[in-house]
């Protein structure tokens, strides 16, 4: 079986464990140590059960608790070659931990063949993953300002599409973030907008994603309604009607189990 849960989604910080069989794999340290312990827990597991530490990208969402982890796990931490040196240059400990990762190409851990992809987001070497199995396939595709072309070309297909839906734009537009914070978000390097989200997820579900997980919303610009709102009207004009769900902001989910179902269809 392979199953993906969140163990926290969102700009205060983000992580996600995937298992398939005996092969655990985190992406993502965003939150403290003891949290990450205290969901591995939640699930009979520990930092030392885990296979790999994956890396989307060095923003402090992304990492926080990466350093403290380091100290409790004897795996590799993967991520792209920029990334990398971040980490390197930002967190003492990781001396022959660290396992660069070629973007496009595919890497094997345990049970799981992981394909990393460029994203465009305002810090260098950010990427997504693709996560394939003997039961399915998971895409993860988040702090992104748009859909890249090789997240276009090597997500459709996944079963189980884990999504940024990160604001509502018309919410951003007139809350209190000052300009410049909102020029980033809206911009290129910054982060997916609902209707993007929306427009990508039927893509995926006309290639066959059976479930939709949307994640890192904005706190202040997005609600876990508008987003589902989103995405399922555009689904639903589409005449597609996969599961969809929003992932908890500050606490672990429930299983997303990955399976293989082929286009639901209204």
């Amino acid at each position: 079986m392979t199953t993906v849960h969140t163990l926290a989604s969102g700009s205060s910080g983000n992580a996600m464990l995937l298992t398939c069989g005996q092969t655990r794999l985190l992406v993502d340290a965003g939150i403290s140590c003891r949290r990450i312990t205290a969901s591995l827990r939640t699930l009979e597991l520990s930092p030392e059960d885990l296979d790999a530490v994956l890396i989307t990208h060095a923003h402090t969402d992304h990492i926080a608790g990466l350093q403290t982890l380091l100290k409790h796990i004897t795996c590799p931490v993967l991520a792209t070659e920029q990334t990398c040196r971040q980490l390197d240059y930002r967190i003492a400990g990781f001396f022959g931990r660290l396992l660069p990762v070629e973007l496009c190409a595919c890497t094997q851990i345990g049970e799981v063949r992981i394909t990393p992809f460029p994203i465009s987001h305002d810090i260098a070497g950010a990427c997504g993953f693709r996560f394939d199995t003997e039961h399915g396939s998971v895409g993860l595709l988040t702090d992104t300002g748009y859909v890249t072309e090789d997240a276009a070309r090597i997500l459709p297909g996944v079963d189980l599409a884990v999504l940024e839906a990160n604001y509502d734009e018309e919410s951003l537009c007139s809350g209190s973030y000052p300009y410049y914070l909102k020029q980033r978000i809206l911009g290129c390097e910054g982060h997916l907008r609902n209707e993007d989200a929306a427009r990508f997820a039927v893509t995926l579900a006309e290639s066959g994603t059976s479930e939709i997980l949307l994640v890192h919303l904005s706190q202040e610009n997005n609600t876990p309604v508008m987003a589902q709102n989103a995405v399922a009207l555009a689904l639903s004009a589409a005449g597609l009607s996969p599961a969809i769900s929003v992932a908890p902001r500050d606490h672990i989910s429930p299983p997303h189990h990955v399976t293989r179902r082929g286009v639901c269809r209204k």
